[in-house]
Order: structure tokens, then C-alpha cells, then sequence
């Protein structure tokens, strides 16, 4: 016997928690490298475009796929027991796992680095020995371990506390933080002596940087900053009320995620130019370049260094748990419901499981990218076709029109629906399959 499903309660909670999903470390550490590499101002253009006409109804389609199931796996009950979609059913749950099992190693190595900055490691260390302190971590293998396992330990227990007590209350307090700590950065960031270069780097476009790549990674990313194909949104929608405007709530979200990429990306651009870095560093741009920054801003003022550099990592820690939430949240509602568990239990399976693939993770880089590859460039892509397919074909177009619209009772939502659903099912398809083309051809 299944265990009676809980729910959000109330638009701003659905915002605050389907927000805390999407913003992560997509958002703080992947967006503002992937500016670097790709065109700054333009880039941004293009994502902003990107999130609103294709990101965005993929976001609509998982929501109504949840809310209409009211369950986890959600396509067996809306397919009517097909074969092929019972199968495709168990790709939200499983995804979310190994995403969790690697990212969670990511939010470890931020909670290390929170850790560090609190001891004035950065503020103490010559400039150019910066990024000997990450080489150094990652490759001492119990210590990423247990910065992992903390990580997760930490994201585990929220999970436990279930979705009002634990999910919203976590998403209701650290988010409205977590935006204060960027703005706050953000605008030291700005203040910096000769960090005005970075900030027309990221407000002044360069249309000849406008490349066939340009839109592509743009899209990719806007995926992925939205927790799209993951199948958390999918879970989170089975959460939202029957009452609730779902195209609201999705917009809201949407707009939250963009708003605080851009702020990430103010948060770091300026600060890199003025310390005369790379802004196309890749990956390492956080554990490897910002602190470079802290390090020289150590040597005149050590003590606002090392405040600077908490609040920083801070903000990256809370940001990969509230994202890490979301992932984890997935297996445990499906344990909870298909198995009857009581939602401890459940978390400490799921802790084990990814915890354990998370410690292979830690300790070997060859396998960190490889689920990280599989992750971003396979799973995710077909399971975002896969949601909006269903959407656009599989289910009637009266049921979606149903939940879109809550049963005609919302009149706005009834005028664009035409439009939403044209999107779901022609618009956002062939995005899809054009990033996972340009993946591995561009």
C-alpha cells in the first residue's frame, strides 16, 4: 500500500522549490565558463531566447505530465500500460541518480572549498600556488570521499523531512539567501578596479562571435540550467496542486533561473577580468580562477578576502543541494510509492546507492566524465524528446489542454494554449534532436 502523497502549498512554494531545482551549479559554476567560451553578451541572447521559446514549454510538458499522473513512474498510468512507455517510465528515476551521483562529488568539492575559505586558505596562498590547492584535493582520494559523502549526507537528510517539512521549508529560506549572496558578490564583483571590461563583456554584444555553436551550447546549457530530462520536474509537477497555474508556476521558474545565471554571471565575469584571466577557462573557472581572484585580493585585504570567498562558496554549496534536492527526491518518492517505505528508509537506500557510485566518481576522473558525458549528452536529450513527444502525440490534446488551462477556468491560459502547445509539439522536438546532433558534429 502506497503511502498518501504529499504537496506543495501554494504557488510560491512550487516557484521556490521548482526554482531551488533549476538553480545549481548549471547556473553558478557551468554558466558563466560556458559565456566565456562561447561569445559573452551574445550568448547570453541567445540563452535568454533559447529558455523562453523551447526550455521553457519542455518545462510546461514535464509539469503536466506529473500533475496529470499524480505518480511516480508517470507514464505507465498516462500511456495506459504500453509497453514501451512502461519502460520509458523508469528513465525519470533512473537519470536523476546518476546525475546525483556525480554532481553530488561537485557540491563536495564546494563544500571543501567553503571549509577553506573559512580557514583564510586563499587569502594566505600566493596567487600562482592557487591551482595547485584543487589538484592537490582531487587527487587525495579520501578527502573528496568525505566531502562527498557529506554533501549528499546533508541533501539526504532535507529529502527525509518530506516535501512540505523538508523540500519547501529548505527551498523557502535558502533561496531568497542564496539570491542575496549573489547580488551581493555580484556587485563587489562590479566594484573591482578594472572590472569594467568584464562587464561590457557581458552587456555589449559581439555579433561576429555569433556561430552555429553559439546556439547550440546555448540551448544545451538552458537544458540543463533547467533541470530538464533529469525527472525531477517530472516529481516535483506530481506535487503541484490541481488549483494552481501551472504556466505561471513554470514561467516564474524560467525567469527565476535566468535572472540568477545572469547574476552569476556578474558574480564572476567582472572579477576575472579584473585579475586578468581567461574568461573561456572552462570548468575550472570556480575551483581553479576565483580563487586566483581571492588570493590576490588577499595580499592588501586579507580579512575581506576571506569574507568575499565565504560568501562565494557558500552560495555554490547551497546552490548544488538546493539542485541536489531535487535529484534525490526522485528515487525516494518512487521507494515511497511503489514499495510503501517510510521516507527514511528510503533515503538512506538511496544515500547508499549514490553515495557509492559517487565515491567511484570521487576517485576516478575517468568515470566522473563519463557519467557526466552520458548524463548532459545522451540521457538528458532523450528524455526531454521522449517527455514532449508523449506530450505532443501520445496524450490527448484535451487532457493537456486540461491541465494547462485547469479545466477552462483559466482564461489567459485558454488564449495561449494554441500557441504553448504548437511549441510543445513541433518547436521543441527538433531542438532537441538539432543539440544532440550538434554534440557530436560541431
Amino acid at each position: 500500500m502506497s503511502a498518501k502523497r504529499e504537496s506543495f502549498g501554494g504557488r510560491m512554494a512550487v516557484i521556490f522549490a521548482m526554482a531551488g531545482s533549476a538553480i545549481g551549479l548549471g547556473n553558478i559554476w557551468r554558466f558563466p565558463y560556458m559565456v566565456g567560451e562561447h561569445g559573452g553578451s551574445v550568448f547570453i541572447l541567445v540563452y535568454i531566447v533559447a529558455t523562453l521559446l523551447i526550455s521553457l514549454p519542455v518545462f510546461v510538458a514535464e509539469v503536466v505530465i506529473g500533475r496529470r499522473s499524480n505518480a511516480n513512474p508517470a507514464f505507465s498510468r498516462l500511456s495506459g500500460g504500453r509497453r514501451f512507455w512502461k519502460v520509458v517510465g523508469f528513465l525519470p528515476i533512473l537519470i536523476p541518480l546518476v546525475i546525483a551521483s556525480y554532481y553530488s562529488v561537485i557540491g563536495g568539492w564546494s563544500l571543501d572549498y567553503l571549509f577553506k575559505s573559512c580557514t583564510m586558505t586563499f587569502s594566505t596562498t600566493a596567487p600562482e600556488d592557487v591551482s595547485a590547492i584543487f589538484d592537490s584535493f582531487t587527487s587525495n582520494g579520501a578527502e573528496p570521499v568525505l566531502m562527498h559523502l557529506l554533501f549528499l549526507l546533508a541533501t539526504v537528510i532535507v529529502v527525509a523531512g518530506g516535501v512540505k517539512s523538508g523540500i519547501e521549508k529548505f527551498s523557502k529560506v535558502t533561496l531568497p539567501v542564496l539570491f542575496v549572496l549573489i547580488v551581493a558578490i555580484a556587485i563587489y564583483s562590479i566594484c573591482l578596479p578594472g572590472a569594467g571590461e568584464g562587464v561590457r563583456y557581458l552587456v555589449k554584444p559581439q555579433l561576429g562571435e555569433l556561430t552555429p555553436r553559439t546556439f547550440a551550447y546555448a540551448m544545451g546549457q538552458s537544458f540543463y540550467s533547467l533541470s530538464l530530462g533529469m525527472g525531477a520536474i517530472i516529481t516535483y509537477g506530481s506535487y503541484v496542486s490541481k488549483k494552481e497555474n501551472i504556466l505561471a508556476s513554470s514561467a516564474g521558474t524560467a525567469v527565476s533561473d535566468l535572472l540568477f545565471a545572469i547574476l552569476a554571471g556578474f558574480a564572476i565575469m567582472p572579477a576575472v577580468f579584473a585579475s586578468g584571466l581567461e574568461p573561456g577557462a572552462g570548468p575550472g573557472l570556480i575551483f581553479r580562477s576565483v580563487p586566483y581572484v581571492f588570493a590576490t585580493m588577499g595580499a592588501n585585504a586579507p580579512v575581506v578576502s576571506t569574507i568575499v570567498a565565504v560568501l562565494f562558496f557558500l552560495a555554490v554549496v547551497v546552490a548544488a543541494m538546493t539542485s541536489c534536492i531535487s535529484l534525490v527526491e526522485v528515487g525516494v518518492a518512487y521507494l515511497v510509492e511503489k514499495f510503501g517505505m517510510k521516507r527514511p528508509l528510503a533515503s538512506a537506500l538511496i544515500f547508499v546507492l549514490c553515495g557509492g557510485a559517487g565515491v567511484l566518481c570521487a576517485l576516478n576522473s575517468t568515470a566522473f566524465d563519463r557519467f557526466d558525458w552520458l548524463s548532459s549528452n545522451i540521457l538528458l536529450l532523450l528524455m526531454a524528446l521522449l517527455v514532449v513527444i508523449f506530450v505532443g502525440f501520445v496524450m490527448k490534446k484535451e487532457d493537456v489542454r486540461d491541465e494547462i488551462t485547469n479545466s477552462g477556468s483559466l482564461k489567459s491560459a485558454e488564449k495561449i494554449f494554441p500557441l504553448v502547445y504548437f511549441l510543445i509539439r513541433w518547436v521543441a522536438p527538433v531542438a532537441v534532436v538539432l543539440i544532440f546532433i550538434s554534440n557530436f558534429i560541431l
